[in-house]
């Protein structure tokens, strides 16, 4: 593993090294990368990553960091200010419009806020995650006559939501809209699923429930997921290797069993300590933190 700052000759060179001797090509890249919001606010700052396929990774650090930006770039939502991004194998940019679309189906982006119209049924909400690759006649039957019925049930069972199929997306609270959500993505079968704050709405039971549902399927499939968490117990319970992200730069890229208490300190270092799950401050310890989410 990399340390941190360490200068790299390409995006997979870098993934090679991520990888730790694990097999497999790279599936994510960015060299370099910054992103500059409108009236000049820099949000990430030369970041340098690499993952590799079937890796497992979790991105803490405070609010403002940059995660969700990274995340949307990773999931060529946004084109990068500045850098070199590489996406199973290409460059979503130097593609045209129609690869770069069907590049894009390839990967799932589960959002902190799904984006679920209020008037539509639960079924075709999870149903839409294959949209993309279905022709438009059966896009246009499926939004009126629901044709997997079965799929979408599988998808919100994984989640303890089947009985809540038929419901409207305006009946969800926050965090069943969370986990229909991630069941649409589930439904989708991408190769890479990238996760934004996917867990924010629910209790710890059930947030430990769901992160291990995607981890079960990165695993079973052997695809990449990329998850930008808030509670940290959950990140170091789950994830193999972490990126603490602050004022969008990289602090530490590491296994998990690396991770120590000096750097979640330096990463929380004006929120004063590491969030959890239950919502409040405790001593910094790596090793207590991995146990609380247990």
């Amino acid at each position: 593993m990399r340390a941190a700052g360490t200068p790299m000759s390409s995006v997979a060179d870098v993934a090679r090294v991520a990888a730790r001797g694990e097999a497999g090509a790279p599936a994510l890249g960015v060299r370099a990368l910054s992103l500059d919001h409108p009236g000049g606010r820099r949000a990430l700052d030369a970041v340098d990553i690499a993952v590799c396929r079937g890796e497992r990774v979790a991105i803490i650090g405070p609010s403002g960091a940059g995660k969700t930006s990274l995340l949307r770039i990773l999931a060529v939502a946004q084109r990068p200010s500045e850098g070199a991004l590489e996406v199973l194998g290409a460059d979503p940019w130097a593609l045209g419009a129609p690869a770069r679309r069907a590049l894009r189906r390839r990967v799932g982006l589960i959002h902190q806020a799904p984006p679920l119209p209020p008037r539509q049924r639960v079924v075709t909400a999870v149903l839409a995650g294959r949209l993309g690759a279905w022709s438009l006649a059966r896009s246009l039957v499926s939004l009126a006559y629901p044709l997997d019925l079965a799929g979408a049930r599988a998808a919100l069972a994984r989640l303890d939501l089947a009985e809540r199929l038929f419901d409207r997306c305006d009946r969800l609270s926050g965090g069943q809209a969370q986990r229909v959500g991630i069941a649409r993505v589930l439904y989708q079968r991408p190769e890479v699923i990238l996760a934004d704050e996917p867990v924010s709405s629910l209790d710890p039971a059930l947030a430990n429930h769901a992160v291990g549902v995607l981890v079960s399927e990165a695993i079973e499939r052997h695809i990449t997921l990329v998850a930008s968490l808030h509670a940290v117990d959950l990140a170091l319970a789950h994830f193999p290797r972490i990126i603490g992200l602050r004022d969008g730069k990289v602090l530490f890229d590491l296994p998990t069993e690396r991770i120590e208490d000096t750097m979640l300190e330096a990463l929380y270092a004006q929120e004063g300590f590491a969030p959890t799950q239950h919502g409040r401050a405790l001593e910094l310890s790596a090793q207590r933190l991995r146990g609380m989410a247990q």
